[in-house]
């Protein structure tokens, strides 16, 4: 019985863990990294802020865990996307509209949580997240040239220069506001067919891949 008690309690405290990351990514969808504040989250949460305190001692712990947590779940997408895909070209395509999509229907998280202006700490939490997220497209870039579908391309510079692309394109300050479902797909489609040409895939071909590619329905969160 101690045992179960013992269980319970791990659980109460990972459910109150992730309430409270989850109210932090709510206010940065509204109002970005500004918005990451003790008490106004612990109102989302529905709790006390000693509370969150008690989970989180500081703002900066708060952010690195959203940080965290936003980083694994937008990875996992891109990857669960690029393996579902029926070849390296495919796969890439398909990682590609997948973080243009969810970049596109939750702008303000994801801006906040790769390239809004931040503090230092901030900048180097959110540095890793971009590694990992730089590595993955970069995986796919070296199989899609080694497969013979796309020209010899330095995957190193690319990656950077397309991940920046789609983000300004669709999350950033000067993106337009995409509107409706129909818009932001059309958006992202946009976006998708503008990465795979500077990557060298041809113009029909890289049609036929946006059309194939499957944009996730919903948000990012």
């Amino acid at each position: 019985m101690a045992y179960r008690r013992t269980e319970n309690v791990i659980r109460r405290q990972a459910e109150r863990h992730d309430s409270i990351v989850a109210a932090a990514a709510e206010a940065a969808s509204e109002g970005g990294m500004a918005a990451i504040q003790i008490a106004p989250v612990a109102a989302r949460a529905g709790i006390a802020a000693g509370t969150v305190y008690r989970y989180f001692p500081s703002k900066t712990e708060l952010v690195g865990a959203l940080v965290a947590s936003s980083a694994e779940r937008e990875i996992e997408a891109v990857r669960r996307a690029a393996e579902a895909a029926p070849g390296p070209l495919s796969a890439l395509a398909a990682a590609i509209a997948t973080f243009a999509g969810r970049a596109a229907r939750d702008r303000r998280l994801a801006w906040a949580m790769i390239a809004e202006p931040a503090d230092a700490e901030t900048d180097a939490m959110r540095l890793a997240y971009r590694k990992a997220l730089a590595e993955q497209f970069e995986a796919l870039v070296r199989a899609a040239v080694a497969g013979g579908h796309l020209p010899e391309i330095n995957a190193a510079l690319a990656v950077p220069a397309l991940i920046g692309a789609l983000l300004e394109g669709l999350a950033g300050p000067l993106a337009p506001d995409a509107g409706d479902d129909a818009k932001v797909r059309e958006a992202v489609q946009t976006m998708t067919l503008f990465a795979l040409r500077g990557l060298g895939v041809v113009d029909a071909r890289a049609r036929g891949l946006v059309v194939q590619a499957a944009i996730p329905p919903g948000s990012s969160s």
